[in-house]
């Protein structure tokens, strides 16, 4: 009796979080607009917010505007480059096959999404953009597998549980906000002090928050599993037809395990010089080893402080020590240039919004109001939400840091507030409504083959969620 009862139980949440995801997922599909459409409708909507809300003119706004088209280009390449690198890893043929045999880990559809979730979210708390990269492969890869073997994954969810286990990314090794907290020299240290991340990232209910809010999320990607009746949507034909389009082989060594373009075992011999020297390991091999060396000394001298670049050069050393040749390292790096388009055309539409929203005081003014109402109780809750809020006009977490910060760090000396939830409470909200804001989906979407408004209707799922827990743990810690 009790069992049935449970499994009652457990049927209603399964179909209450369907139905409450179902609409969503319908308005998402016909109202929402492609990432890059978002974007310029965005501008214009915090241009005008700035005209507004703040004692800037026209001229300032557009100045301000222009001023920071070119202000994230040196993000520009470093995203590039690890859509670049990591497409490129995940298709030499020791990873891909590794990741073909990790891919058929799940055994079933339910299985497979809160597989996807934990990965992509472990990924994340070691370095942002090492999460996104490994949710998109990953996703990508467990669809084929699935297809494979008979097995119907809902795809779109699929790639939503990817990119929903980045909502703890912040509360890892690389968040910003905390890393900047406890910099010596930092624009924080200097005014506030150093605070360690002992205090933030490694406290015990920073901690025990990611470990909930991993497992919730992952959770309730398993309840938005499509029912008997529903649509399923497998990973499209083309993506597994590619693979026979661009060369791949079975390898009967990896167990059926495709092998990527390029990398063709029976290449015809050199005739050449040039030839010979396109097709010597030794050249890619020397350069990859030369990687190794300086991120040995690096990681001596620096300790594991693994910024965007070092996740660059660590992927780039590990392709340049696998491939053959290079004639294959180009070949490889051909066929993943075309994840990169959207990220350059993008990105200064960003750089531009953030301009506007910093330079105008826009982001002030937010902060302001929030950080104005607040108690020593809520102080924590309400930088939370004004840091949300903020992320949908200025997607990067570490200049969000920096406008916000200060604001809400002079509210908590005169409130009596510890720094320490502060800082982690600015750090939820920049990572929380990236579930509903397009400009991190760019790079993992790039890899996965799919649109914004494919996956939006379940990370609107994935905010719901993880608000619940960020909300209370910044409330139980307020209160502590």
């Amino acid at each position: 009796m009790f069992v049935r009862i449970s499994l009652r139980r457990r049927r209603r949440r399964f179909e209450m979080l369907r139905a409450i995801s179902r609409p969503m997922v319908t308005l998402v599909e016909r109202y929402m607009p492609g990432s890059l459409v978002f974007a310029a409708i965005l501008t214009f909507v915090v241009g005008g917010l700035a005209l507004v809300l703040t004692d800037s003119g026209p001229v300032d706004v557009v100045r301000a505007w222009g001023d920071g088209l070119s202000g994230l280009l040196a993000f520009m390449t470093q995203i590039a480059l690890v859509l670049l690198f990591g497409y490129t890893l995940a298709h030499t043929p020791p990873v891909h096959r590794f990741l073909v045999r990790v891919a058929a880990v799940p055994k079933s559809p339910k299985a497979a999404y809160a597989f996807v979730t934990v990965i992509a979210g472990i990924a994340s708390l070691i370095s942002w953009g090492l999460g996104l990269i490994v949710g998109g492969i990953l996703a990508i890869e467990v669809g084929r597998s699935a297809r494979r073997r008979g097995m119907k994954v809902h795809y779109p969810l699929l790639v939503a549980s990817a990119y929903s286990g980045f909502v703890i990314w912040h509360m890892g090794y690389s968040g910003s906000g905390p890393l900047a907290a406890a910099t010596e020299g930092s624009f924080f240290a200097e005014e506030f002090g150093v605070v360690p991340v002992t205090e933030t990232t490694f406290s015990s209910w920073n901690m025990i928050a990611t470990v909930l809010t991993l497992t919730a999320v992952a959770g309730a990607m398993v309840l938005l599993a499509p029912g008997r009746d529903d649509r399923v949507v497998e990973l499209p034909a083309h993506a597994m037809e590619a693979d026979d389009e661009e060369g791949e082989s079975t390898d009967p060594a990896a167990g059926g395990a495709a092998v990527p373009a390029g990398v063709d075992e029976t290449a015809p011999a050199p005739t050449t010089f040039a030839d010979r020297v396109d097709g010597a390991r030794a050249l890619t091999l020397a350069i990859g080893i030369a990687l190794v060396v300086y991120l040995v000394v690096y990681f001596a001298q620096e300790g594991f402080n693994l910024t965007l670049d070092i996740v660059n050069w660590t992927f780039l050393a590990a392709i340049l020590l696998i491939v053959r040749s290079p004639r294959e390292l180009a070949t490889l790096v051909v066929d993943a240039g075309r994840t990169v388009g959207e990220v350059l055309i993008q990105y200064p539409l960003y750089a531009g919004i953030l301009g506007m929203t910093t330079a105008t005081g826009l982001a002030a003014v937010v902060s302001e109001f929030f950080a104005n109402v607040a108690t020593p109780q809520t102080l924590g809750l309400f930088a939370f939400l004004a840091a949300g809020l903020l992320n949908m006009f200025v997607p990067s977490g570490g200049g969000q840091f920096a406008v916000q910060a200060p604001i809400f760090m002079g509210s908590a000396e005169t409130l009596g507030v510890d720094a320490a939830p502060i800082i982690m409470a600015i750090s939820y909200g920049d990572q929380w409504t990236n579930m509903i804001q397009p400009f991190w989906t760019l790079p993992l979407l790039a890899v996965a083959r799919l649109g914004v408004r494919d996956i939006l209707g379940y990370t609107i799922i994935t905010l719901f969620v993880s608000g619940i827990i960020f909300a209370g743990t910044l409330l139980v810690v307020g209160a502590g």
